[in-house]
This record gives structure tokens, C-alpha cells and sequence, in this order.
């Protein structure tokens, strides 16, 4: 169902402009990184989605930096700016780094839910244990199979119905798919679809400014913020 570059959210959602664009406008490389994360990461800053995975490959981007590296000078830099998201290191390879960005309390919220504690159960975790026990077997699983496990995707959000689908735990026919396989009904998965799709682009048209500003995310004003959406109906067939 999964594999590393359906799951960069990098790679499955259009940014215009480009997010190499966007990364040219920051000269300063910390700002660049901050810019690449919350770009990566627009949709958990919206509250429409808890957690979100991103891929740093050990190599230089167009716009001449290298992602990789830039996380191994400045991540301390980085957990201060982006204080409202938690970024956890999930994998960490020679020639890349999975992080997971999330906020503590919509993904503690989302994992609470009695839909996605059944499913997690069934996969094999603890659900009674903490957030940070659950994303340490998370990583360890991964770690391991060196692959994605199919639970990964109610940790990011897809709808509870697909997942478990693919997991072969409840019977619905294959639909169609867009950043995950969709089953069943697909009206839901597909909002959601373009709720993260909206979210990516408003957040890229804000950073296209190149401006200093654009990366002040505790500044009140800031342009990007809206309500946090709730999405219940993604429980629902769990």
C-alpha cells in the first residue's frame, strides 16, 4: 500500500510553484530548512491532518543545498522555530532520514479515537501506552522490515476505513487511488485529498514571498493559519 515515496508528502502533492522554487528564495540555509518544513508539513500546521512524513535524501537539491546535512546543523534551531509541531527522527540511514512532524496533542487526540485503538490493537501495539511508546514501536517496526507497516497510515491521518481495508481486516472493494488506495466509498478519502492538497498550496504561495516573515509562525497574523478541522468521518467503517 505504502512505499517511501507515496509517503513523502513531498512527492504526491503539487506545489506551484515548485518547492525548489520556494527553497531558492531562502538564502540564509536556516531559513531554507524552516521553509522546507513547513512546507512539507502544511497540512498538520492547518490542523486538518496529525502527523506527516518527511524524506531528506543526502544529496543536493537544485537549489544547491542539501536537506540532509542542513537537519544534522540546525535541527536544535529547528524544534525552537517550529514549536508547534514535534519532529521525531524515524529512520536514519547513510544516504537518507525519515522524519515524522506532528502536533503532540491532535495526533494524541487522533490515536485516542476507540476506531484507530482497534485497529492499532490488532496491529500489535500497545494502546494504553503513551504516544512516544507507540512511535518507538512504530520506528523499530520499520527499522527492522525496512519497509513501511500498513498501520503507518493511521498514524498520518488516511481515513481509519482504507486502512484497515488494505489490511485486510474489514472486506471493501478497491476505488481508486490518490496519495493512499482508497476503498469503498470514496467521497471522504477524496475530501480529504483536497483538503491537503489546499492546505500545501496556500502554504507554498505564502513562502513563494521569500520573505522573512513568511516563517514568523507565532506571529498571530500570519497568513496561513485557519480553524482546525476535525475529521471524524474518517473513523467511521473501522
Amino acid at each position: 500500500m505504502y512505499n517511501e515515496n507515496q509517503l513523502s508528502s513531498k512527492s504526491n502533492i503539487s506545489v506551484l510553484p515548485s518547492s525548489q522554487q520556494i527553497l531558492r528564495r531562502f538564502y540564509n540555509p536556516l531559513d531554507c530548512m524552516t521553509a522546507h518544513l513547513m512546507l512539507e508539513s502544511a497540512e498538520v500546521l492547518a490542523g486538518v491532518k496529525p502527523a506527516n512524513l518527511i524524506s531528506l535524501v543526502n544529496r543536493n537539491q537544485l537549489c544547491g543545498r542539501n536537506l540532509y546535512q542542513l537537519w544534522q546543523s540546525h535541527h536544535e534551531d529547528l524544534a525552537t522555530r517550529l514549536s508547534d509541531l514535534t519532529i521525531k527522527v524515524l529512520q536514519t540511514k547513510e544516504r537518507a532520514l525519515l522524519l515524522l512532524c506532528y502536533n503532540n496533542n491532535q495526533l494524541e487526540r487522533h490515536l485516542a479515537h476507540a476506531g484507530i485503538r482497534t485497529l492499532l490493537h490488532k496491529a500489535g501495539y500497545e494502546v494504553d501506552s503513551s504516544i512516544e511508546a507507540q512511535l518507538g514501536d512504530l520506528s523499530r517496526r520499520i527499522e527492522n522490515n525496512g519497509s513501511f507497516p500498513h498501520e503507518i497510515g493511521l498514524f498520518l491521518g488516511y481515513p481509519a476505513k482504507d486502512v484497515a481495508a488494505f489490511m485486510g481486516l474489514i472486506k471493501l472493494p478497491f476505488t481508486c487511488q490518490c496519495l493512499w488506495k482508497i476503498y469503498g466509498n470514496p467521497i471522504q478519502s477524496l475530501g480529504l485529498v483536497e483538503q491537503f492538497r489546499c492546505c500545501r498550496q496556500r502554504m507554498g504561495a505564502i513562502l513563494a514571498s521569500g520573505k522573512q516573515t513568511a516563517l514568523q509562525l507565532d506571529n498571530s497574523s500570519h497568513p496561513f493559519f485557519c480553524h482546525a478541522t476535525e475529521n471524524d468521518d474518517q473513523y467511521h467503517g473501522a
